[in-house]
């Protein structure tokens, strides 16, 4: 077996681990102050809307134009009297788009640019956009998110409970924000293409956090009936026992949208792959990120909150004391006091796990009974 299949086995079963819900503080600061710094973003630079919800025109040369991309903005620019963004395509084309533009005015910046690039006017191909239109679709773009959301809290309600449909909610809602605060610090376009990458990732991160509180679930059942862990104690096995599955899904899944991003993007120079490839790369790591450190601790905070779980902790920590005053160890406890009680819901604990009482009571005695 592998060294990182070894460590997830090592995880799966408890023999190690790592708190996070003791820590768990820290990950929430971390998350707010991530999040204020994409608020700022978002506030002091704004979104760059693409002409699918602003509207105005896009122009398209023929091959090998003889004009740079900087000079054909400044042409573009000129003949709209609007900001232009020119990309240069594969085939040596260029690509130039014109936001805000009313389009009866389309023909006029078209016959322009022609005389500018010296080509010839029929060679340039002008596709409208209509500002209604793009209001249309930015309408549509936010009633399909807030259907998503609305659909997400009652299915995880129902499948599990408010509490976790709580914390899924919130964890869904900084992943978008910290995904768009990205945007409009980065300063790409917004297109539908951007949209369709938003709603992919919330669908990855909102799987990630599923299995996680699947777990949880599982392992919680008939939790008050014992004395040996809290309720924070099995999310943390939860959430250790889930680790190494949720980092190879978001490798694998990081690394074809890092070649989007960045090959296709940065050195082919083909644009429109930025659209999608930076909010599901930004968006597939802050979903991951909020699946361990956001959705699962704030769980356990909620639960936590409720008597049984605070007679519980309370019983547990008790319990814990008076075997630390015998001298014992916290996972291998007294036999007799845990003889009636699960053993199936056991946290995570950093450093070799003991064998559980039951395998190692009577050893070393003919009998196998106490005298």
């Amino acid at each position: 077996m592998s060294k990182l299949g070894n460590l997830g086995a090592r995880l799966h079963r408890g023999e190690i681990g790592y708190d996070f819900i003791k820590n768990r503080k820290i990950w929430y600061g971390l998350s707010i102050l991530i999040t204020i710094t994409a608020i700022l973003g978002l506030a002091v630079r704004g979104l760059n809307m693409g002409i699918e919800f602003q509207g105005g025109a896009v122009f398209t040369t023929p091959k090998n134009v003889s004009v740079s991309v900087s000079q054909a903005e400044e042409y573009a620019e000129t003949a709209s009297g609007h900001d232009a963004i020119v990309q240069g395509l594969g085939d040596g084309s260029l690509r130039i788009q014109v936001a805000g533009i009313e389009t009866d005015k389309a023909n006029e910046i078209k016959s322009q640019l022609s005389d500018d690039l010296k080509v010839d006017a029929e060679q340039i191909n002008a596709e409208l956009v209509g500002p209604s239109w793009g209001e249309q679709i930015a309408n549509k773009a936010w009633q399909g998110l807030g259907i998503f959301l609305i659909l997400v809290v009652i299915y995880l309600a129902i499948a599990f409970e408010w509490r976790m449909a709580l914390a899924a909610f919130v964890a869904l809602i900084h992943d978008i924000t910290i995904t768009v605060g990205i945007y409009a610090l980065v300063g790409f376009e917004v297109t539908p293409g951007t949209v369709i990458g938003l709603l992919t990732i919330l669908g990855y991160s909102l799987y990630d956090t599923v299995v996680v509180f699947d777990s949880l679930k599982e392992q919680t059942k008939d939790l008050t009936k014992q004395t040996r862990w809290t309720y924070s104690d099995v999310a943390n096995r939860s959430i250790n026992s889930t680790l190494v599955r949720s980092i190879n899904t978001t490798v694998v899944a990081l690394l074809p949208v890092a070649g989007l991003l960045f090959i296709g993007g940065g050195v082919l120079g083909a644009g429109m792959l930025n659209d999608i490839s930076l909010s599901l790369f930004v968006g597939l790591a802050a979903g991951a990120y909020s699946s361990i450190f956001i959705a699962t601790p704030l769980v356990a905070d909620l639960k936590e909150r409720e008597p049984a779980m605070k007679a519980l902790k309370k019983r547990v920590l008790a319990k814990r004391a008076q075997a630390a005053a015998k001298g014992e160890t916290e996972v291998q406890g007294d036999d007799e006091a845990y003889a009636d009680e699960p053993e199936d819901a056991a946290p995570a604990v950093v450093g070799p796990r003991n064998q559980p009482a039951s395998r190692t009571r009577g050893r070393g005695r003919p009998s196998g009974k106490r005298r």
